[in-house]
């Protein structure tokens, strides 16, 4: 039987009271216009802003933020500032795209933490260019206490031609990528291993089917869809919280 795990967080520089229901691995999200579920609340927005600076639409997103913003974020939050420019410049990129989706840059930092240690897992670490280097690829998904999923690309992006694994610094399998991935440091390429490509994919990811991430709702429905399971529904929440506090303190 599901059972609720309920945490009051500022999650995505708004505070909510947190509810997600355990379960399968594997099962669907809530449907993003579907009432919030017990005990949610309305969000109190907070402010949480991104210092900018004008660039072009056809540079990378983490050209976006303003250098010194990000270094001074970084510092308060530990996140490092290769990974931090992207999240953030991703949120300015998705707030010009989408701005009704009111996507902030610490939901996207709380997943990249969650899923690689923002690029630094399995000794991995982001290159002049930001992409992983060794690449960074998960688990085979054998349904060995994961989902299965057999190979869905012949190995090219994760290397294993008999079943799929998560890629890349935000962690997409193969199968999503090929639908979803974008060219997040205007080069040409959607590579699920460039740290812009890849957040910049995972803000779309979030803010697909018009959902409003200031809303409770729409917000638990977004990090639902990206990993079901409830303790990792229930860690971005911790570190989204973490780092909106730093962020604003």
């Amino acid at each position: 039987m599901a059972t609720a795990v309920v945490a009051s967080v500022v999650a995505v520089g708004i505070v909510v009271s947190l509810v997600v229901l355990a379960t399968g691995v594997g099962s669907t999200g809530p449907d993003a216009d579907a009432a919030p579920p017990p005990g949610a609340t309305d969000p109190i927005v907070e402010s949480n802003q991104i210092d900018a600076v004008p660039v072009p639409a056809n540079r990378s997103v983490s050209a976006l933020p303003d250098p010194d913003w990000v270094a001074e974020i970084a510092g308060r939050t530990g996140i490092p500032i290769r990974s931090l420019a992207a999240y953030a410049g991703a949120a300015l990129r998705l707030a010009e795209e989408q701005p009704d989706c009111r996507l902030e840059w610490t939901t996207l930092a709380a997943i990249g933490r969650v899923e690689t240690v923002h690029a630094t897992i399995f000794d991995s670490a982001l290159d002049d260019d930001g992409r992983s280097s060794p690449p960074i690829v998960g688990i085979a998904l054998d349904g060995d206490g994961v989902l299965a999923i057999a190979d869905t690309d012949h190995g090219a992006l994760d290397g294993d031609a008999q079943w799929d694994r998560a890629v890349g610094p935000m962690q997409f399998i193969p199968s999503t990528w090929a639908i979803v991935g974008a060219d997040g440091n205007a080069d040409g390429v959607a590579d699920a291993q460039q740290i812009d490509d890849a957040v910049l994919t995972a803000g779309r990811y979030l803010c697909a089917h018009e959902r409003d991430l200031s809303s409770s709702a729409d917000w638990i429905a977004a990090v639902h869809a990206y990993n079901p399971n409830t303790e990792y529904n229930n860690a971005v929440a911790d570190f989204a919280d973490r780092y909106a506090t730093a962020a604003n303190g």
